[in-house]
C-alpha cells in the first residue's frame, strides 16, 4: 500500500510561482506523478519522475515552465510551478505507480495509487 498526502497548492495571479508537495508513505514506487483536473475535464497527464533514476516526463503544456523533482530522504516529490497561466487552474493529483517499466508512464490509468488532490489556481 502507497498513501499520498499533496500539500501546497493555493489562489496565486497570472506570472506567480507555486510549489507542489506530495509526501509518500507504504512502499516504495517505481515512479511517481503528477496529473491536473480542471472542472468539466478529464484528469490530465502533468509530470513524472521516476524514484530510483530520476528521469523526468512532461506535457507539452507545461514543459519549460513546471519541474518535478523528488527527495529520495524524505520520501517526497515536489511540483515546481513558474509562469502560471489561468489554463494551469485545477485540482492537482500526486500519483505513484509500481509498474517497474516508463512505457506509458503519462497513461493515468498505469498509476495504482492517488491522493486527494491540492487546488491550484491561477487568476488574470
Amino acid at each position: 500500500q502507497v498513501q499520498l498526502v499533496e500539500s501546497g497548492g493555493g489562489l496565486v495571479q497570472a506570472g506567480d510561482s507555486l510549489t507542489l508537495s506530495c509526501a509518500a508513505s507504504g512502499r516504495t514506487s517505481y515512479a511517481m506523478g503528477w496529473f491536473r483536473q480542471a472542472p468539466g475535464k478529464e484528469r490530465e497527464f502533468v509530470a513524472a519522475i521516476v524514484w530510483g533514476g530520476g528521469n523526468t516526463y512532461y506535457a507539452d503544456s507545461v514543459k519549460g515552465r513546471f519541474t518535478i523533482s523528488r527527495d529520495v530522504a524524505k520520501n517526497t516529490v515536489y511540483l515546481q510551478m513558474n509562469s502560471l497561466k489561468p489554463d494551469d487552474t485545477a485540482l492537482y493529483y500526486c500519483a505513484a505507480r509500481q509498474a517497474t517499466t516508463t512505457v506509458a508512464i503519462m497513461t493515468r490509468a498505469t498509476y495504482g495509487y492517488w491522493g486527494l488532490g491540492t487546488q491550484v489556481t491561477v487568476s488574470s
